[in-house]
């Protein structure tokens, strides 16, 4: 017997077919997952960003950028300025950041070394770790008591280039223990800046930031040596030895 289909009627699709098109949704909702998450880097990397900013950035037309951007702020991931031109990082995202830092464990043994290294100087002391795209990225701070002191570069990621911590991330420290010089990026802040290791490496560093003015050759020195201490124990306890922190410096 010879089937007919009727006219106007359509085949049903054959396995092959199926599979076919399973996989282009699939690949169509990777698509937009890897743009939403794009646009959530850019937002959350930057102090505030404009649609026009977001766009260019990640090569996505205006439309769809502000297409996704609302979704991810319907969810709380970013937020939307009073004047609706920028774009921050949402409570969601802040929490979720918050939760995780908090969870860090370098960052929570780190927290006595970075309380006495800033009673000690008086001066912000930060932890830093490796980011992507050879980048540093500051994971927990203790504020410094001055009237005017370094802010907060919490969650921030900075170009390793030329920068000290850079130095140090790299592994490229001198036989003092530490790195110290003047921010490329704040020309008025100096750094010191010193490694904290573990058996497969570094694993972070610990610093002082502050202003220039207050922190002349002596006392770059003396926040040195009391930052490298702390570094050094604090390495200790990650299991590193003392043999090891020499041979790698």
């Amino acid at each position: 017997m010879t089937s007919q289909v009727a006219s106007g009627s359509r085949e049903p699709l054959g396995a092959h077919e199926v599979g076919d098109a399973i996989a282009r949704g699939r690949g169509s909702s990777t698509r937009t997952v890897e743009r939403a998450l794009a646009l959530l880097s850019e937002v959350c990397t930057r102090e505030a960003v404009t649609l026009t900013e977001c766009a260019r950035h990640t090569g996505l037309p205006a439309s769809t950028a502000l297409r996704l951007l609302r979704t991810l702020e319907s969810r709380g991931f970013i937020s939307r300025d009073d004047d609706g031109g920028s774009f921050r990082a949402g409570p969601r995202m802040i929490q979720l950041g918050a939760t995780s830092l908090g969870r860090n464990e370098l960052a929570r043994l780190a927290r006595p070394a970075l309380d006495r290294i800033g009673t000690a100087t008086h001066e912000s002391a930060y932890l830093s770790i490796k980011g992507v795209d050879e980048t540093a990225i500051y994971i927990a701070q203790v504020e410094g008591t001055h009237a005017v002191r370094h802010s907060s570069w919490i969650g921030r990621a900075v170009p390793m280039n030329g920068l000290a911590v850079g130095r140090v991330l790299r592994g490229d420290i001198p036989p003092e223990g530490y790195v110290a010089g003047h921010d490329l990026l704040e020309p008025d802040v100096t750094a010191i800046v010193a490694p904290v290791r573990y058996p497969g490496g570094i694993a972070g560093a610990l610093s002082v930031l502050g202003p220039t003015y207050r922190i002349d050759q002596d006392t770059m020195h003396a926040y040195g040596r009391i930052v490298a201490t702390e570094a050094a124990e604090l390495s200790a306890r990650l299991g590193s030895v003392p043999d090891e922190q020499e041979t790698r410096a």
